[in-house]
């Protein structure tokens, strides 16, 4: 388990220290260094500063993110702690991987809520964490979910932002079968709950847009052999492959999708898709895929240019591209911002309450968030190469 503290200085961004990012995905490093001991961090707490403990996946599938979110969320931080921190205090971030397995990232958990080494949870992980998670912090600390996830969240002291599928793979499927004339649709997600509800969900939209599901299945995370879905696909013959597989799972299957020839045949709609997991399925790769999502990159709005800025300011011109899922983590502390102004304290009933029903500004643009969900602009994008070209606001 990693855990190590970045701390977003007032003034300026501090960057990861350079043994941390030796061990990230696509940093040319091997492996990520031994854990540190939690007795080191004790030392350094310091009850005047806000440390927020973010639980977010550096390794496994979901870790291709690793390096966009740990950049997001150390951006946020010193912009926050630039204008006096929140409620006069200075952000003091510390990462937790969430890519070994849940009981041992349960455990870190329980460990940092009982000790009070945080005064915050975030976190941009899979779904089946958050699950587990929620156990171990409901109504002891407060908790922001940032990651599009399947909706319904009401767990006491726990605040989704994220995208959900009624927002966000409704009114694609609704355009998908208008403008496309997509009527047969095959789903194939990530073996958890995220993709096991959001399929729910979407087959009674693919239903009320008057389409049929000719096929479903759901994939161990971390499977790279194929084979056998791609010849059930090919069997049945969809219009649509419905693609709820994450980070690298995503990237192995459209690669493999794509060489076996069938992505002249058949369009696919993702709905955890970003720029980053588009360099790795590659511009050979990517004929007729679609992407539905509350963040591009390429988004034309004064927030998201100002973020951009920003971003590529304090990480350069070919830093990690800030995606939907790693771009969440600065949503969350901007989020976390305008909730903590507003209810005027950190405490966590009046907090959460404030967080029910609150506007607020991220790089996605003003969010609205009410009776404890958000609702954003969705954008439907076409991959063209390496890029996703917009083509649709909703």
């Amino acid at each position: 388990m990693l855990s190590t503290t970045h701390i977003g200085k007032a003034g300026g961004l501090v960057m990861p220290p350079d043994w941390l990012l030796k061990g990230l995905p696509g940093s040319g490093g091997e492996s990520f260094p031994q854990t540190p001991q939690p007795d080191a961090f004790r030392q350094r707490r310091d009850r005047k500063k806000l440390r927020i403990a973010n639980f977010a996946s550096l390794t496994g599938p979901a870790g291709i993110w690793g390096p966009s979110a740990t950049n997001s969320t150390l951006l946020a931080a010193s912009e926050i702690n630039r204008r006096g921190g929140i409620l006069g205090r200075e952000i003091e971030i510390v990462f937790h991987d969430t890519g070994g397995s849940i009981e041992d990232v349960v455990r870190t958990a329980s460990d940092v809520v009982a000790s009070e080494e945080a005064d915050i949870i975030m976190g941009s992980h899979i779904s089946a964490v958050r699950v587990a998670l929620r156990k171990v912090v409901a109504g002891r600390i407060p908790y922001v979910y940032t990651p599009v996830y399947e909706g319904g969240e009401r767990t006491p002291g726990v605040m989704a932002i994220g995208e959900t599928p009624r927002a966000q793979s409704r009114p694609a499927i609704e355009w998908l079968a208008s403008a496309k004339r997509a009527s047969r649709w095959y789903l194939i997600g990530s073996d958890y709950v995220w993709p096991w509800l959001s399929h729910r969900a979407t087959k009674k939209y693919i239903a009320d847009a008057g389409g049929s599901v000719v096929g479903e299945e759901f994939v161990r995370m971390g499977e790279h052999d194929h084979s056998a879905h791609l010849a059930r696909i090919r069997a049945a013959k969809p219009d649509v492959v419905l693609i709820s597989l994450i980070g690298t799972d995503s990237i192995v299957f459209n690669r493999a999708f794509a060489e076996q020839g069938l992505a002249s045949k058949m369009l696919r709609l993702a709905g955890a898709m970003d720029e980053t997991v588009l360099l790795g399925i590659g511009a050979d790769n990517t004929e007729n895929l679609f992407c539905a999502s509350g963040y591009f990159v390429d988004m034309a709005s004064r927030e998201n240019d100002a973020f951009r800025c920003q971003y590529q300011a304090s990480y350069g011109r070919y830093a990690p591209p800030p995606g939907s899922v790693g771009q969440s983590n600065y949503e969350g502390l901007r989020f976390l911002d305008t909730v903590a102004s507003q209810a005027g304290t950190l405490a966590i009933k009046p907090l959460l309450s404030t967080a029910m029903n609150v506007d607020y500004v991220g790089a996605r643009g003003r969010i609205g968030v009410r009776r404890g969900s958000a609702s954003m602009p969705i954008y439907l994008a076409e991959a063209d190469g390496l890029d996703f070209q917009l083509i649709k606001r909703f």
